[in-house]
């Protein structure tokens, strides 16, 4: 008899312990940087509320402490027509996201001594860069011949965001590779040739092997994939229309990664663990190597200089990730924007913390400076140079 209680007495404890964790991991608790404690309840009211106010159609959130995800939800529709719900595992338009999971590739090759930071981009080529497609509106401006790696991922190469954003569609350098900052997904797009032409892989075949496979990232890619069509989010305008999904085929170093809200936050962890990359190598990549002394990311103001508030916070880029110094110790984030798409992470190292915003509408960065600092305690990122104006916030 004693036994048989001493069994169930043991068999109780184990329920309540089981029941205890599953408590915990259906409502957990997430640690701001300010010292506050958040739960699951609480994250919903913020994150409903903001999106009901900035009319956002879908929203996924993650919170990362001590370097693992925490927090994962969906919000919203990935398809206001049919109400089909966003979910975690519902495959999103990266964009910009593109270039950091590009430059974990690229570091890793650094790593392997098979690519030099500061040499020559010529070098690692077959021909004069004039001579690939694409790359013919060179030939007459000889910098070409002084193109790097570390140009391309700290956005220093003097080339363009996109050339199709030229008044005459026309690739050429707008000053001197190296001398100054300027967002160029041109820069990223040389660099992937290169990094094709090292490895005799494209672009599609060397992430799967390098990245999402050795990362579990099943529903990640830089080309669209059949078994995308059965969840798939599609973007929305400010005015709530939804807009044409591009199913991409070409994959782009810029921006072509169809990624999920889960798959992503599970590469942000694994970049925060250092997996893949031994420390220096991380370091190298996550440190401030350019700074940014100009007022907005992009448009008019992209050149006019900054307010203090970014000499504060000592904005500068590392390679593929941005960078800034906050009360936390530094941080390295990266953006992904596109019409009908808006996503943002950020990562404070040394507290072991970050967040994940992904969101399929044009409106989402309306609400991404109150999520920053309600849910993260982070009231440092550069809202401003990086447009993020509060949908309720007062015009000049």
């Amino acid at each position: 008899m004693k036994t048989l209680l001493a069994g169930w007495l043991l068999a109780g404890l184990l329920l309540l312990l089981l029941s205890a964790r599953a408590g915990a991991q259906a409502n957990p608790t997430f640690h701001t940087l300010d010292g506050r404690k958040l739960r699951g309840p609480e994250i919903d009211r913020l994150v409903r509320r903001l999106m009901d106010s900035a009319r956002v159609p879908g929203l996924a959130v993650a919170l990362l402490e001590d370097n693992k995800v925490r927090y994962l939800k969906a919000y919203g529709y990935r398809n206001l027509e049919t109400r089909a719900p966003l979910e975690t595992s519902t495959a999103m338009y990266g964009a910009s996201f593109s270039k950091a999971v590009f430059a974990y590739l690229v570091m890793q090759l650094v790593q392997e001594q098979r690519l030099d930071l500061d040499r020559p981009l010529q070098q690692y080529l077959t021909k004069p860069l004039p001579e690939y497609e694409g790359y013919q509106d060179l030939a007459a401006d000889a910098r070409w011949r002084q193109l790097t790696a570390r140009q391309c991922l700290t956005h220093t190469t003097g080339l363009p965001n996109w050339r199709w954003l030229e008044p005459d569609e026309k690739l050429r350098f707008k000053f001197a590779p190296g001398t100054q900052y300027w967002y160029s997904g041109e820069g990223l797009q040389l660099l992937q040739l290169v990094v094709e032409t090292i490895t005799q892989k494209s672009l599609t075949e060397l992430s799967a092997e390098r990245i999402f496979r050795p990362l579990g990232l099943t529903r990640t890619s830089y080309v669209w994939q059949p078994a995308f069509e059965q969840n798939y989010a599609l973007g929305y305008d400010e005015q709530g229309q939804p807009l044409r999904k591009r199913k991409r085929t070409k994959p782009g170093a810029a921006g072509s990664l169809e990624t999920t809200p889960a798959d992503y936050a599970a590469f942000l962890a694994a970049v925060m663990q250092g997996r893949g990359l031994n420390a220096a190598t991380k370091a190298e990549m996550t440190r401030a190597q350019v700074r940014i002394p100009y007022q907005a990311q992009f448009g008019p103001l992209a050149t006019v200089a900054a307010p203090d508030s970014n000499r504060t916070i000592r904005l500068a880029y590392g390679l593929g990730w941005g960078t800034f110094e906050s009360p936390y110790g530094p941080a390295y984030f990266k953006e992904g924007h596109d019409d009908g798409w808006e996503n943002h992470s950020v990562v404070f190292q040394d507290r072991k913390k970050g967040l994940l915003l992904m969101s399929n509408s044009s409106n989402a960065d309306k609400i991404f400076r109150e999520l920053l600092e309600k849910l993260l305690g982070d009231r440092t990122t550069p809202w401003q140079w990086e447009n993020y104006v509060p949908y309720n916030y007062p015009p000049e």
